[in-house]
């Protein structure tokens, strides 16, 4: 969502600059619509200073003895078309809105012009891909053979893209949300937050995902209710239609939810093992910043989730994503890959995005100090991290040629145990 005079003042370049991440905007219908609607405010307006002016003129001649029943029906008639008016450019504005709503961000100037992810940019690279003396295992066939990862039982009690963990691998993944929480609560300045795991439409409005996402999301049926599809919805909306203070930014906030998301639009990537659920666990970062700051902040934020992958000493790189790939809500996008030897291949772990004022906007979240001007924050997220991909990389990264898997360093204490074994071992 936008600023109207932003636009107005620069449409041709910010059509440009959305055409970079392949949305086209209509400039024509942009300016006509707007044309039509400032049009029929300006008239009403006018229409209704004349009125005024009528009727304190015909409050004159009454009092004088005068006929005023001719001017009485004029200023009857341009009551009828003051209010036609009035409709008119409600009209104009209701069109206005939904128009505005579908626009995408428009990508900051230091983001990689681009068509897909193979326009990806690489900033930097972290740890090196574990050499293994044997045929390193995926973790779908490590995780049912150590009796911790059970595809077949989470079929049966829900369907496809369910899992079901067993003793250290239900573990790992708890010990996993309380390292991060704990880290990034503890060292990086975060306060945690346990939301609720639905959300109305307007959060989901709010965030972005409403109305372009609907097909991705789980709605509960005869309520207004969705899943939360990541802790970004609920933890950026416990602002919503407020107002900050200035001085007290930027606010950081963490969160573990579970994620509910339908993937409607995967087209079968990712299908094997848990890459890719229909249900999954996140930790989030949100930051609430000063527009100054942000990009400093999304750079703090970035580093806040690698600092995740190298306590655990997991291998990743992290790339810039091109105009053509970063989401529609953001203004700039890091994604962080992490190196899964089961499938020879980064894989996405976090995605830390700086969406500036366009969730602010939609969400009416501002600041102000003092009797200073309340302005719209910005707005910043990130995954700190995917619980269920660090999981797999973990299993991935530390297999033994016995087939077991040694458990970081950093997360012993929150396992209680060296090693995860077969169950049978």
């Amino acid at each position: 969502m936008y600023d109207l005079s932003y636009f107005r003042n620069d449409l041709d370049a910010i059509a440009k600059r959305l055409a970079d991440r392949g949305f086209s905007l209509d400039v024509e219908a942009f300016r006509k619509l707007d044309t039509e609607r400032r049009a029929a405010l300006a008239e009403s307006e006018q229409l209704k200073a004349q009125r005024n002016i009528e009727s304190q003129e015909i409050g004159k001649l009454k009092k004088a003895g005068q006929d005023t029943s001719e001017r009485q029906q004029k200023v009857r008639e341009m009551g009828e078309r003051e209010a036609a008016l009035s409709k008119q450019a409600e009209a104009a504005d209701e069109a206005f809105r939904a128009m505005m709503a579908g626009i995408p961000n428009t990508p900051h100037e230091s983001v990689p012009t681009g068509r897909s992810a193979e326009d990806n940019v690489e900033v930097r690279r972290w740890g090196t891909p574990p050499e293994f003396a044997f045929e390193p295992k995926a973790h779908w066939d490590l995780g049912p053979e150590l009796g911790i990862l059970d595809f077949d039982r989470a079929s049966k009690i829900t369907g496809a893209r369910f899992a079901v963990y067993w003793g250290a691998g239900a573990r790992l993944e708890r010990a996993l949300i309380n390292f991060m929480l704990d880290v990034h609560t503890r060292e990086h300045g975060y306060t945690e937050v346990l939301p609720p795991f639905m959300v109305n439409s307007a959060s989901m409005y709010g965030t972005g995902q409403l109305p372009k996402f609907a097909a991705d999301l789980f709605k509960l049926e005869g309520t207004d209710y969705w899943l939360v599809p990541t802790a970004e919805v609920p933890v950026t909306n416990l602002y919503r239609d407020e107002t900050l203070d200035l001085d007290k930014l930027p606010v950081k906030l963490c969160a573990y939810t579970p994620c509910f998301r339908s993937e409607a639009g995967s087209y079968g990537r990712d299908v094997r093992g848990i890459i890719r659920q229909h249900q999954f666990q996140k930790v989030e970062l949100v930051k609430f910043s000063r527009p100054e700051t942000s990009y400093e902040e999304l750079e703090g934020l970035t580093r806040d989730a690698e600092d995740i992958l190298q306590r655990l000493g997991l291998p990743y790189r992290t790339v810039v994503l091109c105009t053509g790939d970063v989401g529609p809500s953001s203004a700039k996008t890091y994604d962080i890959e992490v190196w899964l030897p089961g499938q020879n291949d980064y894989k996405e772990i976090s995605s830390c995005s700086n969406f500036e004022a366009y969730q602010a906007r939609r969400a009416s979240i501002r600041s102000k100090s003092g009797k200073g001007k309340a302005e719209f924050v910005h707005t910043l997220n990130g995954s700190g991290l995917a619980v269920g991909r660090t999981w797999l990389a973990i299993i991935e990264n530390y297999q033994q040629a016995d087939g077991s898997v040694v458990v970081p360093e950093a997360l012993r204490p929150y396992m209680g145990t060296d090693v995860i074994k077969s169950v049978g071992s």
